[in-house]
């Protein structure tokens, strides 16, 4: 009995010590498939009338879906801070780059 718990307990730590040393390359699992997820990024999306201010978010996309869930636009982010200008009527939308996600009025 001791000799298995000390064969399990010497597998855990080393798998322990695996995982701690992969700690760069993060796997995410969504639905049963595997992806690679950046190292946090620092995303910031603010709202100021119909313009929205995007930093961190260079190479990915803004996604403006209404409140029923219907996609409604959707921009390219181009540079590290970039001002986009929404042609949306006014009410409530939900922004999303990445995994960042806001809940915004557009007035």
């Amino acid at each position: 009995m001791r000799k298995r718990l000390l064969i399990f307990f010497s597998v855990a730590c080393m798998a322990t010590t695996i995982s701690l040393q992969a700690a760069p390359m993060v796997m995410a699992m969504e639905m049963g498939v595997a992806e690679q997820v950046e190292p946090e990024r620092n995303i910031s999306i603010t709202v100021e009338g119909n313009s929205v201010q995007v930093t961190g978010a260079n190479g990915m996309t803004l996604e403006v879906i209404s409140l029923t869930g219907r996609q409604v636009a959707t921009y390219r982010i181009d540079s590290p801070a970039q001002r986009v200008e929404l042609n949306i009527p006014k009410g409530c939308y939900i922004l999303k780059v990445g995994k960042v996600v806001r809940k915004v009025t557009i007035r």
